[in-house]
């Protein structure tokens, strides 16, 4: 079964982000009203392609406004699309793309329950699925029975409820979430984990959080940029890696990026792939992966080439803001 394809809109929010081109992805015009133009035009792309699934978070800049105005605009009727916002960030870089801190992490309880209303102000009844942003192996969020609790009593309100992960212990995380219950039920109903040819290491955790009825997202499937053809830093720690799937893309007679997207929506344990991207060619190519035969046999010619987790992490942490 192939995944659905989302949107996930941390490009298109902000005039700051880490993945490679986004300036010129951008045209240049950061101002704002501008921006809210051009996410709108990958909007409008992206529901013409099929897309559903609209995923951002309150610190992407003005996403969820941006969002909520196209919209608006598109007269869209609830039901009709999905949004999921994820909270535990606070934009913090004044639409500056030079900020010393582009946005800062607090997972209290207090900004749950802040950015809660917030997100519901803007989403209104779109809003689907809330999640914490970016939980880590070493974070201790999911052992905060205050916060839980909150979340599973706005769980009962009929929202699903989810988190993200990031960073090398991503299978520790998604392990750990599936053993949190409240009244006899678990309380997260969905992950969302960095998935591609490079970094692999969460796949076994994911696969058992499908197999127990969590919905799976995958997200940074291009690895911010890294796995296109735009990519030609020799110097990254990736370039080896990347070299290699580029020429087994070329073998074939296809792009880097197409075989990394149709990489991640050939997983049969995922329910969506967020394509990230800040044009409309980007997600014109990201749709037309849905149409790309991958197969096992290409599968396996791949999997040798992901780097151990701990690795790309390290290089994660590098990847510079612009």
């Amino acid at each position: 079964m192939t995944a659905q394809l989302g949107l996930g809109m941390a490009a298109l929010g902000r005039p700051g982000y880490v993945t490679l081109t986004h300036a010129a992805d951008l045209r240049g015009d950061l101002d704002p009203a501008a921006m809210e133009a051009h996410a709108h035009e990958v909007l409008d792309a992206a529901l013409d392609s099929g897309v559903r699934y609209y995923d951002m978070a309150r610190s992407y800049g003005r996403a969820e406004d941006f969002f909520a105005s196209w919209v608006t605009k598109r007269a869209l009727k609830l039901g009709e699309i999905k949004a999921a916002s994820k909270w535990g960030y606070t934009y913090t870089a004044g639409w500056s793309t030079h900020a010393e801190h582009h946005e800062i992490k607090d997972h209290s309880l207090a900004t749950f329950s802040r950015q809660f209303e917030e997100s519901v102000e803007r989403l209104d009844g779109y809003l689907s699925l809330y999640q914490i942003h970016s939980v880590t192996a070493e974070s201790r969020t999911l052992d905060d029975r205050a916060l839980i609790d909150a979340i599973a009593r706005v769980k009962e309100m009929g929202l699903r409820m989810g988190f993200s992960t990031s960073g090398p212990g991503q299978s520790e995380a998604i392990r750990k979430s599936l053993e949190i219950e409240r009244d006899g039920r678990r309380v997260f109903d969905s992950v969302q984990a960095t998935w591609n040819l490079l970094e692999r290491g969460a796949e076994p955790a994911l696969i058992e959080a499908h197999e127990a009825g969590m919905k799976v997202v995958i997200k940074e499937v291009l690895a911010n940029g890294r796995l296109t053809d735009a990519n030609r830093n020799e110097d990254s720690v990736l370039s080896s890696r990347i070299a290699e799937i580029r020429e087994i893309a070329a073998e074939i007679g296809t792009t880097i990026e197409m075989l990394a997207m149709a990489a991640a929506l050939a997983r049969p344990w995922a329910s969506f792939v967020l394509s990230g991207a800040a044009t409309v060619d980007q997600i014109k190519t990201s749709a037309a992966a849905l149409n790309f035969g991958f197969d096992g046999e290409l599968d396996e010619k791949l999997r040798p080439l992901a780097l151990d987790s701990n690795e790309y992490w390290r290089a994660r942490s590098g990847f510079a803001w612009n």
